[in-house]
């Protein structure tokens, strides 16, 4: 595969991947190409846990899923990240950022307008849906074959100094890395992220993982080869329209928008 069309293709994968293990080929492959991302100074900071275990992958299941559910219950979440969510694809349109809930129950379609509101997250717990988002959540995260945990060590990332802006800059190099190898082997990932927004439940897994004190615990990924039917969940969204350049790209100084590259390119030779 190109590499350009790699790119093009890459995506998080919401829906469930198929049960059989990921190879150890391609377990080494991954971890190889995040380590030939580049770092400052070739520090390489990163480091990964492949976890394969079932009891553990069934236990930050259970963490995300119930993590999920607290912070879609409290209205936490949806706080946080409303500039984010699009409820029309009209409005996805014109954004062209953010989530397009395009898969929702028929019972909660007329009431997304009030998402954002507390009658609308009043009538959201009513109806159970933090606990459906919740089970889901833990069901996906269950039914991966790998997790990917990614850690930094320590005496890179210093926060408040630059080598900590180093270090994350490098993990996420190496991260796109892995993202786009598992478009060429036929894999999808996802991050497992609700744990972060509840206090207290990443350490849970930082403890289970049995993280040293030189080490931080930045992500957990979930991985797994994915079926033909891309199977979709109940309440599900879309992320597949990206800002024209003229939206983030400058010519010579920030007060003038670069105009003429909105047109799709035409790959080079």
């Amino acid at each position: 595969m190109e590499l350009f069309d790699a790119i093009r293709r890459r995506k998080t994968t919401n829906g469930p991947f198929l049960p059989d293990p990921v190879s150890e080929e391609h377990q080494r492959l991954l971890v190889e190409l995040a380590g030939r991302a580049p770092s400052q100074l070739n520090s390489q900071p990163w480091r990964f846990v492949l976890i394969e275990n079932r009891d553990t992958i069934e236990t930050i299941a259970r963490i995300s899923g119930e993590s999920m559910t607290e912070a879609m219950s409290n209205g936490t979440f949806f706080e946080r990240y409303k500039p984010y969510f699009r409820f029309s694809k009209k409005e996805m349109a014109e954004k062209r950022s953010g989530m397009l809930f395009d898969r929702m129950p028929a019972a909660l379609r007329p009431f997304t307008s009030q998402a954002f509101t507390p009658r609308g997250q009043k009538l959201m717990n009513s109806l159970h849906v933090p606990q459906t988002l919740g089970a889901e959540n833990r069901k996906l995260v269950a039914g991966s074959p790998l997790l990917l945990a990614v850690l930094l060590d320590r005496s890179e990332y210093r926060p408040g100094e630059l080598s900590s802006f180093y270090s994350v800059f490098s993990m996420g190099a190496a991260m796109e890395n892995v993202w786009l190898a598992t478009v060429e082997l036929g894999m999808g990932i996802q991050f497992v992220s609700f744990p972060m927004e509840v206090p207290g439940r990443w350490a849970e897994i930082e403890r289970l993982l049995e993280v040293p004190d030189d080490l931080e615990l930045m992500a957990v990924y979930r991985l797994g080869y994915v079926p033909e039917d891309k199977r979709r969940p109940a309440i599900d969204w879309t992320s597949h329209e990206r800002k024209l350049p003229s939206q983030y790209v400058f010519t010579e100084r920030c007060s003038t928008p670069r105009t003429g590259w909105d047109e799709a390119p035409t790959s080079p030779e």
